[in-house]
């Protein structure tokens, strides 16, 4: 099985390039790939399959173009994996390395192209070299709730980027803040789980974020969290658009916030390329 690893602000994944649509992708296999001591280690696995042979990819790319003819542009369905096994809707620094990977390896030109995810289709633009831009949707802001960290609780805004964050501006430091287990949430609210953003305001439209993602645990960035970040910190601030800068472990990103839609801007880098034998599975 060929792989390749890549990362977006050290958001790192393990790419699978699958041109004839035949690669199963059982939870057991999944982990053991995200393993960082018995496999290669990430935080999630990118499956790349044409679109036409994806009856998955079929079905998303049917819904949306009930909304408008650009869909039927869009050629490969990012198919993501969760660390541990689990299916998930969207992933931004995710899609930003898989758009990478696409142009790197042939797949696609730079300029602009669609790609299809969970989530429905994102635009997404980059160049031979250098960062990534990615539509990311339209934030859609569900209301507030609660997270708890040890016995601390913190009031976060409830933001739906095709995935459930809950984005908690505090002053407390989130440099100092143990996020090695879950953060306690509201299941009421997130049944399906939640990602969970603590971030503190640093600047003018500049924020600190940390993350601990469902499925995956703390990781050094996360794409959909920055756009989640910025919504409630604009919010915060009497805003609704502008450019933000998000500044996480592994990294900047910038997140351009519009009307009815989202931008994501960061880097996107492939380190290496193999083959694996994966005969646990």
């Amino acid at each position: 099985m060929r792989f390749v690893k890549g990362h977006g602000t050290e958001n790192d994944f393990v790419i699978l390039p699958d041109p004839d649509a035949s690669l199963e992708l059982p939870a057991s296999l999944v982990t053991w790939l995200c393993d960082r001591r018995a496999g290669i280690g990430a935080d999630g696995v990118l499956r790349v399959v044409p679109a036409k042979l994806s009856a998955e990819a079929g079905e998303i790319l049917d819904r949306e173009s009930a909304h408008g003819p650009r869909s039927g542009d869009a050629e490969w369905f990012m198919d993501y994996r969760n660390a541990d096994g689990s299916v998930a809707e969207m992933c931004g620094n995710g899609l930003r390395v898989f758009a990478r990977y696409l142009v790197d390896s042939g797949l696609a030109e730079p300029g602009e192209f669609d790609v299809v995810t969970r989530a429905g289709v994102r635009h997404v633009g980059l160049g031979p070299t250098g960062d990534v831009t990615v539509e990311m949707g339209a934030p859609v802001v569900e209301g507030e709730s609660w997270a708890t960290i040890g016995v601390t609780e913190y009031t976060g805004l409830v933001v739906n980027m095709g995935n459930p964050h809950l984005a908690c501006v505090t002053g407390d430091p989130v440099g100092r803040m143990d996020l090695t287990a879950q953060p306690g949430f509201d299941p009421a609210v997130f049944p399906a789980g939640v990602n969970v953003e603590l971030l503190n305001s640093v600047g003018e439209r500049r924020v600190v974020m940390r993350v601990h993602e469902r499925g995956s645990g703390e990781t050094r960035s996360c794409g959909t969290g920055a756009v989640a970040a910025a919504v409630a910190a604009a919010r915060l601030a009497g805003e609704r658009q502008g450019q933000w800068v998000v500044e996480v472990p592994g990294g900047l990103l910038t997140v351009t916030l519009g009307e009815d839609s989202s931008l994501l801007t960061g880097p996107a880098v492939l380190v290496a390329s193999g083959e694996v034998t994966a005969n646990h599975a």
